[in-house]
């Protein structure tokens, strides 16, 4: 341990003297009211301290204690239906000891030591077990099986193992490791800067499904992927993070307010215990884990937020669960990183954010992925990271945005005049892309049709001569477009309003399975393979754009998934009867 003065005090960082003993990343505490911090730079005896808490009133010559430990987070039961700060504080039970403000200095542990779990065995005395094997589970929520594991550094024979009512903190059982003998407990703590290790790491070649049309089909994300969400203010950003928390094929969710506003962080809080899991009808809350550090919160716990958020979740990773990550926003925490770095006084880089932003990006986004666990079964689990990003004015050439893409595969590049017509989600199909696509293409190809990527490739060819023609019409009108770019035309019209518009807040089209989207995908081409078809018959373009069977097409996004083959099936055989009555009518004529 290592205890040092308070030299200088400037907003969060704490310059602190009589340090030599200590370590780069220890947690300290700061002062008689032992203010949480970290040390964040060595020079010589001198540590530069970052502080969690308000550090308004700390003066020269006051104490700095090292811990002697990194920062890390404690992992076990409770961690669900949990909303914490930046730094893991429990803020309900902060709320239930000190009131609605945080109180400095208070010293809460993150999981509650009062709290009864039964706990389950499922291993065996005389098993020889290593890190990550599972001892057993505790049924946290009436949807979670919280697997209770050897810690990643333990390995040897299991003396004793006990079911029973036990808290985090009571020993469950030992085990002899090279002839020591170390208690089990339910809870164990991990550094939250260090990745929690795993076997190896697998390629991303199975897609998350989410349900969501302009995703699944056109942008995919794989198990284990990530992808940025960068879009201006009131495009959409949290809604589609909604979505995916609700929907995506996860099990956990950890969902990373950082430095968000207040009322944006107060909106999640309240709307994620309404939202209903749509796979067991309860409260999603009963599998997400809430991390709320807003941007009236000390500015140094957002820096630290994010890594919280990820360790947690490579946790339950590490149980052989699907997990999707929702950090809302990295800008905010890139924002905290040029605060500290400025306070430091080093080089700035480009904007003021430090040289090192894209490393420290990176060291985030590369802790998803889909890997074998540790252990002695062979499981595979996947920890898959969505990072919304919210550039000033929505321009995505500033720093964060550039740095973040070039870490990501997956970009949904939101649109503001998308969400001001009210298509949402509101991702710009020009401005999007996904290097998964053609990886994830051959499992859908032999999951859902043959014909998938096909399908895609011609709807993103159409969306794209939409664009090109709709340049010509802006100079000299639609009437100066031959009768086959007035028919691109109507079919992207029709992709973009019966594919890629859909309704949130309607109960079936809210999600769309794979087949259905390929349906959907299916009619919206056939319509056009048939109307050129038509065309070159001598059908009128007038005829073909106005038919009947196109508001069916359009209503097909609202068939119940139990209806949709006999539905296809009908609007099918009715564009057929359509086309050939136009063309009948038109030879006749």
């Amino acid at each position: 341990m290592s205890i040092g003065r308070i030299i200088k005090v400037a907003g969060p960082l704490v310059i602190a003297e009589g340090m030599r003993d200590a370590n780069m990343f220890d947690v300290v505490r700061v002062s008689d009211q032992r203010l949480i911090g970290e040390i964040i730079e060595m020079h010589g005896d001198r540590a530069s301290v970052q502080v969690y808490e308000e550090t308004a009133g700390l003066g020269t010559g006051e104490r700095v204690e090292s811990t002697g430990m990194p920062l890390s987070v404690e992992l076990g039961p409770g961690l669900i239906k949990g909303i914490f700060d930046g730094i893991q504080r429990p803020l309900e039970k902060i709320r239930e000891k000190a009131g609605n403000n945080l109180t400095r200095g208070i010293e809460v542990p993150s999981l509650d030591r009062d709290a009864k779990w039964h706990f389950y065995p499922t291993a065996k005395p005389g098993d020889k077990l290593t890190g990550g094997d599972v001892l057993g589970y505790v049924n946290e929520t009436d949807v979670v099986k919280h697997k209770i594991m050897v810690p990643p550094q333990l390995s040897g024979v299991l003396v004793e193992l006990s079911e029973g009512e036990f808290t985090v903190s009571e020993p469950i059982g030992s085990l002899s490791d090279n002839g020591k003998t170390v208690p089990l407990y339910l809870m164990q703590t991990w550094p939250v800067r260090r990745g929690r290790p795993y076997k190896t790491k697998l390629a991303p070649d199975m897609p998350l499904v989410t349900g969501q049309r302009s995703i699944d089909t056109l942008f995919p994300i794989a198990k284990g992927g990530v992808a940025a969400i960068p879009g201006p203010f009131g495009s959409g950003k949290t809604v589609t993070q909604h979505q995916l928390a609700k929907w995506a094929a996860a099990d956990i969710v950890v969902y990373i307010g950082c430095g968000e506003r207040g009322n944006e962080m107060t909106d999640v809080l309240n709307e994620f215990p309404e939202l209903i899991d749509p796979r067991t009808g309860r409260s999603l809350m009963e599998r997400t884990v809430l991390i709320a550090n807003t941007s009236d919160m000390p500015v140094a716990a957002r820096e630290a937020s994010i890594y919280t958020g990820i360790t947690i979740a490579e946790y339950f990773r590490d149980m052989g669960y699907s997990v999707a990550l929702m950090a809302d926003s990295t800008s905010r925490w890139a924002e905290a990183l040029r605060e500290m770095s400025g306070r430091l006084e080093e080089m700035p880089g480009e904007e003021g954010y430090p040289a090192y932003l894209g490393s420290r990006l990176a060291q985030f986004y590369e802790r998803a992925g889909r890997v074998k666990v540790l252990g002695s079964e062979d499981k595979e689990a996947s920890l898959s990271v969505i990072g919304a990003v919210s550039p000033p004015g929505g321009d995505i050439s500033e720093p964060v945005s550039q740095a973040t893409l070039r870490i990501v595969k997956v970009f949904w590049g939101l649109d503001s005049a998308l969400a001001y017509k009210r298509h949402f989600p509101a991702i710009n199909w020009l401005k999007s892309y996904s290097l998964y696509a053609d990886t994830l293409g051959k499992w859908f190809n032999e999951n859902v049709a043959s014909g998938w990527t096909q399908h895609r490739a011609r709807i993103m060819a159409l969306l794209s001569d939409e664009a090109s023609l709709e340049e010509i019409v802006k100079l000299v009108g639609m009437d100066a477009l031959s009768p086959e770019d007035r028919l691109k035309m109507e079919a992207a019209r029709s992709i973009r309003e019966d594919f890629l518009l859909q309704d949130s807040f309607d109960p079936i089209d809210t999600y769309a399975s794979l087949k259905k989207q390929y349906l959907i995908m299916q009619l919206v081409l056939q319509y056009y393979d048939r109307a050129q078809e038509a065309l070159a018959r001598g059908a009128d373009i007038e005829a073909l754009a106005a038919l009947p069977v196109r508001e069916d097409i359009g209503r097909f996004k609202y068939v119940e998934e139990r209806d949709v083959d006999m539905e296809y099936k009908r609007v099918s055989d009715l564009l057929m009867l359509q086309m050939e009555e136009t063309v009948s009518g038109r030879e006749d004529y």
